[in-house]
């Protein structure tokens, strides 16, 4: 499983570095602060805005998370708009990143 964490301080903490570290099936990509251009979830919310969210009126929180559902749906049924996401970024998903270690 691979997951890219943003600079957010929760995903700095020691318990979520020393979980990542202690399991060898978890690759952990750390984004330096301020990145959005290497961030892949970027691309997802920029497709959301320009599909589905596009010029719409929520009418209560049920609509934006019925619409918010299906759009990720749809992304999700589309491999090919994951990888254009994460193409976007630079980033290879074959490059095997050094394991978050305690400290780091």
């Amino acid at each position: 499983m691979v997951i890219v964490w943003d600079n957010l301080n929760t995903h700095r903490t020691a318990g979520l570095r020393q979980y990542a570290a202690d399991h060898d099936w978890l690759t952990v990509f750390q984004l330096p602060p301020y990145t959005p251009d290497l961030n892949p979830v970027e691309g997802v919310w920029s497709l959301l805005r320009r599909g589905p969210m596009a010029n719409t009126a929520f009418t209560d929180p049920e609509h934006l998370e019925r619409t918010l559902r299906r759009g990720l749906a749809h992304i999700q049924r589309h491999p090919d708009l994951i990888n254009g996401c994460l193409t976007e970024t630079g980033l290879d998903i074959t490059t095997h990143p050094k394991p978050i270690r305690k400290g780091q």
